[in-house]
């Protein structure tokens, strides 16, 4: 948290604070920690950082689950690669819903005058992720599209927004 929201600083000036921290750095055709064997791989940081070639590995590795922490941090190729081999992967309009919901979990807060403890709060958060959970893979299954959590994000997002244009009269 110093690092990054105090200094505005790269992780590199982490590892090097932290002796027994380790930074790979994604350089010179390395794979940075994508070469690891991980059960799960939480991909949070640039646009297109996994890419195929990544990807590629994390399965030759036997990854089990991919799910982004960030907005497209996954290449395409590296999400569709992952698909191919039955390795469930999550985009990030599901997978990081958790943090628009824990804003709008504040703003409810806020705008009652009431201050919820971290446990009411994670409670109502996971409540919040199981339903989108849900909701995604229902619609997945529901268009012919089982376990494309992708899929299943986009059709159920376009959904929610045509059912409010028609609430709203707009069409």
């Amino acid at each position: 948290k110093e690092v990054k929201e105090v200094k505005r600083a790269r992780l590199t000036e982490y590892a090097a604070a932290k002796p027994s921290a380790e930074y790979h750095a994604k350089q010179n055709g390395e794979h940075g920690v994508w070469q690891y064997k991980v059960d799960i791989a939480l991909p949070c940081a640039t646009q297109n950082e996994l890419d195929i070639e990544d990807a590629k590995m994390l399965v030759a590795n036997g990854v089990q689950y991919v799910a982004e922490g960030a907005n497209m941090p996954t290449t395409i190729e590296a999400t569709q690669y992952f698909q191919s081999n039955n390795v469930p992967f999550v985009g990030g309009k599901a997978a990081n819903a958790g943090g628009v919901a824990t804003s709008a979990l504040e703003m409810s807060q806020n705008s009652e005058r009431l201050s919820w403890s971290f446990e009411e709060v994670d409670s109502k958060l996971k409540g919040i992720m199981v339903g989108i959970y849900h909701n995604i893979d229902d619609a997945a299954k529901e268009y012919g599209m089982e376990g494309n959590y992708v899929a299943g994000a986009n059709i159920a997002g376009f959904k929610k927004v045509v059912e409010a244009m028609i609430a709203q009269g707009v069409c």
